[in-house]
């Protein structure tokens, strides 16, 4: 492909599927008809403290009386800007919001790069994190995980699947992964393993790239066959960008729990309010809500284990 038609291709999925600056942002409730992309309101405005989880809330945290809170604010719907390009919105912005407000506490948001949110939990900069971030092993070695989502993860071919691919005639394949990902460190890996190697197939060959945005252009342009990536996501940029990729059915099996987990450094005095805090907001209206207006209404757990 020409460079200049890369780059219009890219400039196109950038301006859907990051939705940069085009407007105005606006406030509104969950009800309104504010695009989503605009509506800038703040879900916990009238939540108020849950006893409980201020109660066990360790005095260091009272007295600053704020948590910062790390995400990678590039994955619509789940974490990502509004139009204005400064207020974070998404489902995970939502929740945090209300976690810091079920805990009395302000909130403030860290924009970072996803392979750089477990060493800078582990090495003290942030307080939490929701990101999407699945339970696995090695996240496990350093940080205490409570689950608040269902999860899941799909692939994303090309528009009308010119290689007729299915999850399970992905060997040999260029299959694209963001950096840092569950889909990069865990499941393309497994998922390899037992469908092709273990046949004699060729690997699935993951193609690392920084971001879902530069991996759904490359798609586009066709320098990779398939993009594997949470499921939500990629339903999110599909209904912004329609017609130009398919995402394969049914989602694919990863043989591994699926649910999301916010994270914090292992063993940190903090954990037992932070649980608290999100099984209150589990148990809230406002969670349901949320879900539901971001097209995620069957994602709802109710219990926030801790791992």
């Amino acid at each position: 492909m020409a460079k200049n038609k890369i780059q219009t291709v890219a400039a196109g999925l950038a301006v859907l599927l990051t939705l940069s600056a085009c407007g105005g942002a606006a406030t509104g409730t969950e009800a309104t008809d504010i695009p989503k992309t605009q509506n800038t309101r703040d879900i916990s405005e009238n939540v108020q403290p849950d006893a409980e989880a201020v109660a066990l809330l360790p005095e260091s945290y009272k007295a600053k009386g704020e948590l910062t809170v790390a995400m990678d604010l590039s994955s619509p719907p789940m974490t990502f800007l509004a139009e204005d390009n400064s207020t974070p919105i998404g489902v995970n912005p939502d929740l945090a919001r209300l976690v810091a407000k079920k805990l009395g506490l302000k909130l403030k948001f860290e924009n970072t790069a996803f392979d750089t949110i477990v060493p800078g939990i582990d090495g003290g900069r942030f307080d939490f994190t929701a990101t999407t971030m699945s339970a696995t092993e090695e996240r496990l070695k350093v940080m205490d995980m409570i689950n608040y989502l269902k999860g899941g993860s799909a692939v994303a071919v090309p528009k009308g699947n010119p290689l007729n691919l299915t999850n399970d005639t992905l060997c040999g394949r260029n299959i694209g992964v963001t950096k840092g990902s569950t889909q990069q460190l865990k499941h393309l890996p497994n998922v390899s393993k037992w469908t092709c190697e273990e046949k004699g197939q060729p690997a699935i060959n993951a193609i690392t790239l920084p971001n879902v945005q530069e991996a759904l252009t490359q798609l586009d342009s066709k320098r990779i066959d398939g993009v594997f990536y949470d499921a939500s996501g990629l339903a999110w940029a599909d209904a912004q960008q329609p017609d130009h990729f398919a995402i394969l059915q049914p989602r694919m099996d990863t043989r591994t729990n699926t649910n999301v987990a916010m994270g914090l450094k292992k063993g940190s005095p903090l954990t037992p309010a932070l649980q608290a805090a999100i099984q209150s907001v589990l148990e809230s209206p406002e969670y349901k809500e949320s879900l539901e207006y971001w097209g995620l209404g069957e994602s709802a757990i109710s219990e926030a284990a801790i791992r």
